[in-house]
């Protein structure tokens, strides 16, 4: 592969300083490493592969000789600065939420739907978190026995939040266990710590979430299923990295737990760890600080009309890395 200028806008933040560490890991192709982040930060360096690179200012003259830009800035930014990136001569793959739903923007899970990068104009969307998380196990499912309806419950750590989250959490923990008072909760509107919150982000149609209706929107886009149902509970956890989902799967054929299970075991990005009799599931503890998805308590939907045709299973998967960083860094290597 030949070797690429790679800027990383919002580079000393949590998902870009992973996206660093993801394209060491992955020994991606990179010519030169510019790292991009706010006029504050200028002064500051990023450690890649064992050299300190100054952050420079994430301006629009500084895209220029850059041929892939991996976004990890928030919406406002994103809309200003990857349009100029694009103009430059840069492919964007942005994780922010700013352009996932254009038509002409493509929202790429690569075990999914790696082709639609093809069609690119610039700017390639990677999708939520949590959407991430959810679809990498349905989709091989789906394939097999064609997805009609998806009833989820996700359970999202305190780093889904950000530093912010991430730090507000540890300083409850240590609040409560020193016996003080946590006080003021930003960035949460309630105390998390010994708690959870069921709202993420704000409240729109018939009182979902927007994180909740993400994975309908997006999941729809990503899989070419425009008349995919889906109904999502998203709630906020005082766990500190990897993002769990329940999720309950309807299909157009007759599906066994066993049959699940071969299918998963076989699936990319997928690990299945379902083994209740020896007390063997998933958990975010151990689905931390790697990339595949964690798939368990696969079992028979209960409470579906035919019994054949649904089933529930739980699963975990670190939302910084493949529900951030490493989807990002896989989409920037179809690029090469």
């Amino acid at each position: 592969m030949s070797k690429k200028v790679v800027g990383i806008l919002g580079a000393t933040g949590v998902v870009g300083q992973q996206m660093l560490q993801c394209l060491e890991e992955r020994d991606f192709p990179v010519s030169r490493l510019v790292p991009l982040a706010s006029a504050r930060s200028v002064g500051k360096t990023v450690t890649f592969c064992g050299e300190q690179v100054p952050v420079a200012e994430a301006k629009p003259d500084a895209f220029e000789g850059i041929d892939i830009l991996l976004g990890a800035a928030g919406d406002a930014q994103a809309k200003e600065l990857l349009p100029e990136a694009v103009k430059r001569g840069a492919v964007c793959v942005d994780n922010s939420h700013a352009f996932r739903m254009d038509a002409d923007v493509p929202l790429v899970i690569p075990e999914i739907n790696a082709e639609d990068v093809k069609w690119h104009q610039g700017i390639i969307s990677n999708p939520n978190c949590a959407t991430i998380i959810g679809l990498v196990p349905l989709w091989p499912l789906h394939q097999a026995f064609g997805l009609k309806r998806i009833i989820a419950s996700t359970y999202q750590a305190a780093s889904g939040a950000g530093k912010p989250g991430l730090d507000e959490l540890q300083r409850e923990m240590a609040a409560i266990g020193a016996g003080e008072e946590v006080g003021e909760t930003k960035p949460f509107a309630y105390q998390l710590a010994a708690n959870l919150i069921p709202q993420i982000s704000s409240f729109k149609d018939d009182d979902y979430t927007d994180e909740e209706l993400k994975m309908g929107r997006e999941g729809r886009k990503i899989m070419h299923l425009p008349n995919l149902r889906v109904n999502c509970t998203c709630v906020r956890v005082p766990i500190m990295r990897s993002h769990s989902e329940s999720i309950t799967a309807e299909f157009e054929k007759p599906i066994t737990p066993e049959e699940a299970r071969t299918i998963l075991e076989a699936a990319p990005g997928v690990k299945v760890v379902d083994d209740p009799a020896n007390l063997r599931y998933p958990m975010p503890l151990e689905t931390s600080d790697q990339d595949l998805i964690f798939v368990g308590r696969i079992r028979r939907d209960t409470s579906a009309p035919d019994g054949v045709n649904s089933l529930t299973f739980f699963c975990c998967g670190d939302q910084i890395r493949k529900g951030a960083a490493t989807n990002a860094v896989q989409i920037a290597e179809l690029l090469v």
